[in-house]
């Protein structure tokens, strides 16, 4: 069952003439894991923003068409309560840190104090938080001080630490190095294991193939694909919008124009790999 539907949702930012949502419509489950790609300025973080209420409550504009979440329109939600269902983490991770406190265990305290937590419960549940995310060793740290990996791993543990069920990310790996990424996938690889539902922008299309159920691909403010992670990814068609496609499906179709024919097309890296080990190639006949 549906938990957020938007029908025909257009959304104008103020001062702005073209709109950077266009007539969008689709439904959201909870306990999915959905991917976000497309174009750079093609509305992902718009779309973020409008999940998370920070449009049309902080962003005015314009907002035309429908958008309920757990069936209460958007216009009516009390943004408050919707920020302890659902957690947003933002793309530049030296935003994501409130700037008011001197050490990360009081960063990941905020939200329990402002939720009027008893203050044994949240000493409890900040070093629960910091010991899953592996970051006990930061937490007497300076916040303000901290490399935008660590910035990220902090800003994960004060929404887990709220319990959200539901989690908008956005491009959360596009200012980290290579291992600042991988610390921060095997975060959202924990959260999809515990079932939560997760919303990610990410311009890592092969980490997308690994993770996501579903994927909705943006272009131009327009919704242009939603469906099956597999269907959705495995559309060479996207190349032609401007929409990275995973290695795995890249290299089987150079394979395939060399006359080289896998048993099966694969979407994941891994999937790739396992198929070639395996010796499964064979030849097509011009």
């Amino acid at each position: 069952m549906a938990y957020i539907e938007l029908n025909e949702v257009t959304y104008t930012y103020p001062l702005m003439k073209e709109p950077a949502l266009q007539n969008i419509s689709c439904s959201l489950e909870l306990g999915k894991f959905y991917g976000v790609i497309g174009e750079n300025a093609g509305g992902k973080t718009t779309f973020c923003n409008l999940l998370r209420g920070l449009i049309p409550h902080f962003y005015n504009g314009k907002l035309i068409g429908d958008m309920t979440i757990d069936g209460e329109d958007i216009r009516k939600i009390d943004v408050d309560v919707l920020s302890t269902k659902m957690g947003y983490i933002f793309q530049n991770p030296f935003t994501q840190i409130s700037g008011v406190r001197k050490t990360v265990f009081e960063e990941i305290a905020l939200g329990l104090e402002n939720l009027g937590v008893p203050k044994a419960q949240m000493i409890e549940k900040v070093i629960e938080v910091a010991k899953l995310l592996k970051i006990e060793e930061l937490l007497l740290n300076d916040p303000n001080r901290l490399s935008g990996g660590q910035r990220q791993r902090v800003a994960f543990a004060s929404i887990i630490a709220m319990d959200s069920d539901i989690f908008v990310i956005d491009e959360p790996t596009s200012q980290l190095d290579p291992e600042g990424t991988e610390r921060i996938f095997e975060i959202i690889h924990m959260l999809k294991e515990q079932g939560k539902t997760i919303i990610l922008v990410e311009h890592k299309v092969d980490l997308i193939a690994e993770y996501a159920d579903e994927v909705l691909v943006f272009q131009k403010g327009r919704l242009l694909k939603k469906g099956d992670a597999r269907t959705v990814l495995s559309d060479l068609e996207l190349l032609e919008h401007g929409t990275m496609l995973p290695q795995a499906v890249i290299l089987e179709r150079e394979l395939r124009l060399n006359g080289i024919a896998l048993p099966k097309a694969p979407v994941t890296t891994e999937e790739c790999i396992d198929l070639l080990q395996k010796g499964g190639v064979g030849y097509e006949s011009n």
